[in-house]
């Protein structure tokens, strides 16, 4: 628990769990998967061009896990290696190696 003081009045948290974008506290572990946030520091690109290549088709399709919209990290790689194609062409790449 955590006591915060605003002016007079004393305030007791719980803390949160840890987001997304939250470095883990065990350096060996990386994330799963990345929200815009952290794609946008993994890629070294502002939050709204991840915003905005997501809405033109130009990243693989995010995930959503409840109302959470994030990337698989693997596939991120794995599309990186490819040349970053536009999503399209990405998904085809990857039915056609599922054959």
């Amino acid at each position: 628990m955590r006591t915060t003081r605003w002016g007079t009045l004393v305030v007791e948290t719980l803390p949160f769990a840890p987001r997304v974008t939250d470095p883990p506290d065990d350096p060996t572990i990386s994330p799963l998967v990345a929200d815009a946030a952290l794609l946008a520091k993994l890629l070294g690109l502002g939050l709204r061009t991840i915003r905005t290549h997501d809405a033109a088709g130009k990243l693989p399709r995010p995930i959503r896990i409840g109302g959470r919209v994030v990337w698989d990290v693997d596939e991120i790689r794995a599309w990186l290696a490819a040349g970053a194609p536009k999503r399209d062409e990405w998904e085809a790449r990857k039915a056609a190696s599922r054959k």
